[in-house]
């Protein structure tokens, strides 16, 4: 895999990962609260490489890419970071696949720089707003109960939660090698930065019915972090959209049954 760095908004940097065929399909992931890149990694090694440029960001404050103290609540600074991607990697008109958090960069980027430039957009477990009841609806409660662990300064509290966060995500238990290299990715982002992102209010669902690119909502039947209702929101403003639920598979679907999951991908991608 070859790592990147670039400049992304406000001049911060960002360190993104890459794989696959350079000359057919780019892919961009953007990861969830608290993750990194590698939580794409059962798509990054897998045969999708052979018929797609994979290439999987940190986003800021996250992973490799630089935490600096504010900058989490502007809009306009994540579509300038997804907008750096493609734009310094030159992706000719990627598919934006967004799990959890991810979607809501993805509509940030919609916003500043509209949808001509890419080629469609996956929601994986996603949501659409932040800072309203309507918002926190579709959260699961046993989520909404580790939040303000997340913010927690002390580090056993900290751990704990984030602990905690990565078991609702999975529906399949997970290998000890697994759960380890991703707590300590999901601990060193700091605790301001996680408050930051949750601190952000407002509402993209207005951008919906306003997207033509071809979307596919993909979704754990499991999920117990964001609520199958959420789909069904999406749906009413995304008629044209392609629904994937995953049975047997938790928030992170796109690990729980990778198999399933990429064969949709490649599906999706073919029909653009």
């Amino acid at each position: 895999m070859e790592n990147h760095r670039i400049t992304g908004g406000g001049g911060i940097q960002l360190h993104l990962v890459e794989t696959g065929n350079s000359t057919e399909r780019p892919v961009l992931f953007l990861h969830g609260f608290s993750q990194c890149w590698f939580a794409w990694n059962r798509q990054l090694s897998s045969d999708l490489a052979d018929d797609h440029r994979l290439v999987a960001m940190d986003i800021r404050g996250h992973g490799l890419s630089d935490k600096p103290r504010d900058g989490y609540t502007d809009s306009r600074l994540w579509a300038d970071d997804v907008n750096a991607a493609i734009k310094s990697l030159r992706l000719d008109h990627p598919i934006l696949c967004g799990w959890s958090y991810g979607p809501l960069l993805i509509l940030d980027y919609i916003r500043h720089y509209g949808e001509d430039g890419i080629g469609g957009i996956i929601f994986v477990g996603g949501v659409t707003k932040l800072g309203s009841d309507a918002a926190m609806s579709v959260l699961g409660p046993n989520f909404l109960s580790l939040v303000p662990g997340f913010f927690a300064t002390g580090v056993e509290e900290s751990v704990s939660s984030l602990k905690s966060l990565l078991h609702l995500c999975f529906a399949q238990e997970l290998a000890a090698e697994d759960l380890y290299l991703m707590l300590g990715y999901n601990v060193s982002v700091p605790p301001y930065v996680r408050q930051a992102l949750f601190s952000r209010s407002f509402d993209n669902d207005d951008l919906l019915p306003r997207i033509r690119k071809p979307v596919l909502i993909a979704h754990g039947a499991d999920d117990a972090v964001v609520k199958l209702t959420a789909v069904d929101q999406h749906k009413a403003g995304l008629a044209h959209a392609q629904i994937q639920i995953m049975a047997n598979a938790g928030h992170a679907c796109f690990w729980d049954d990778s198999p399933a999951f990429n064969q949709r991908l490649r599906a999706f991608s073919a029909s653009l």
